[in-house]
């Protein structure tokens, strides 16, 4: 009787392997450094040779970057490749607005139910940072730092969701969405009272994940979406408007 030899994995496929399980997790981000050669072929139990071939399997495959005495660092084409086209398209079609409301109308929503099923203390104490931060962001009248903030709350939220590819697909949308709230933030005057809506929108989200209450999540996101809707095709209603009036003292 023939039996198959087990095929036992090669040491530095199993290293690219663990390294890439982290890369989709999360644990390392595109833009990441990896640790010293020495501490983490230690940290991993393998030879530094072994580790070596490892990086060089997934630099080829463009998911690691070599700068020569500068280090190894985690591709950010992940991040890059998806909204680098659609950044230009955004500012010159602003229809496109619609549809990208649509998009987060989904996958935000979806990410918010995920996320109140699924996340754990960890993620929900840096859910409790993000929103100090975007709450302390709109205490100041600095769009800039309202925008990194309210993008970094949702993506704490994407990435609580504990699903590969909502993290990786927000992670890669992320310049995307950041021009998108750029717009929205731009274009919505943040009047005291709307500043107060919009965070009283992201507290019922942030509230309803930590209560692990998934369709109240879900819903307080579609919400907040809803209303940026309605806000930016208010200030649209606004600006033609305002251009007729000139066409007609013109």
């Amino acid at each position: 009787m023939n039996i198959a030899k087990l095929q036992l994995p090669r040491i530095p496929d199993a290293v690219a392997h663990q390294i890439e399980t982290r890369i989709l997790e999360g644990s390392l981000k595109p833009g990441d450094r990896l640790p010293a050669e020495r501490e983490l072929a230690i940290e991993l139990g393998v030879s530094r040779p072994s580790l070596r071939e490892a990086i060089k399997k997934l630099v080829s495959r463009d998911l690691l970057i070599s700068r020569h005495g500068g280090g190894t660092f985690v591709t950010d084409r992940l991040a890059t490749s998806f909204s680098d086209p659609w950044q230009q398209l955004i500012e010159q079609h602003p229809r496109l607005q619609e549809d990208v409301l649509e998009f987060r109308h989904l996958i935000e929503g979806s990410a918010a139910e995920l996320a109140a099923r699924r996340a754990t203390e960890g993620d929900l104490e840096r859910l409790e940072q993000a929103y100090v931060k975007l709450d302390a962001a709109y205490g100041e009248n600095d769009r800039s730092a309202q925008v990194a903030a309210d993008v970094a709350f949702h993506l704490t939220i994407a990435e609580s969701a504990h699903n590969v590819l909502f993290g990786h697909l927000l992670g890669s949308v992320l310049r995307l969405l950041h021009e998108h709230v750029r717009r929205s933030l731009r274009d919505i005057a943040v009047s005291p009272e709307t500043g107060r809506q919009l965070m009283a929108q992201h507290r019922a989200i942030h509230d309803a994940i930590r209560a692990h209450e998934p369709e109240t999540a879900r819903l307080a996101a579609q919400t907040h979406i809803d209303f940026v809707r309605q806000r930016l095709d208010e200030a649209a209603d606004s600006e033609q408007r305002q251009q007729r009036s000139l066409r007609h003292f013109s």
